[in-house]
């Protein structure tokens, strides 16, 4: 699951250089006195797909890291249900500890004196 992720932001990485390659491609192509249309075009479309590709990959992101932020329930994850478990490890602790105390106070309280 984290790899995943992790290849979807390297994939959007790769879509941001795409998108700063066609910019710069358009930007160059612009400054010429004679532009060639067809380049521009396939340059803007490529462009736009790439924008497109990120924009919906990092709302996907952002969905997914707000419901971890919230403490909602998400796919992959098992952080609540390790934290479960470890307060109710640490409550048996206590009640461990709370019963052998009290253990020993009957003892004491049920041990004749000579």
């Amino acid at each position: 699951m984290a790899n995943d992720r992790l290849r979807a932001l390297e994939e959007v990485e790769n879509q941001v250089a795409t998108i700063l390659q066609c910019a710069g491609n358009i930007v160059l192509e612009l400054s010429k006195d004679k532009h060639n249309a067809s380049f521009l075009d396939r340059q803007l479309s490529q462009f736009t797909v790439s924008v497109n590709r990120v924009e919906t990959e990092l709302s996907s992101q952002i969905k997914y890291l707000t419901q971890v932020a919230t403490g909602q329930p998400h796919e992959g994850s098992t952080y609540s249900a390790r934290k479960d478990c470890q307060m109710a490890l640490n409550r048996a602790e206590y009640a461990r500890v709370k019963l052998g105390e009290l253990g020993r106070t009957c003892e004491v309280m049920l041990d004749p004196q000579p």
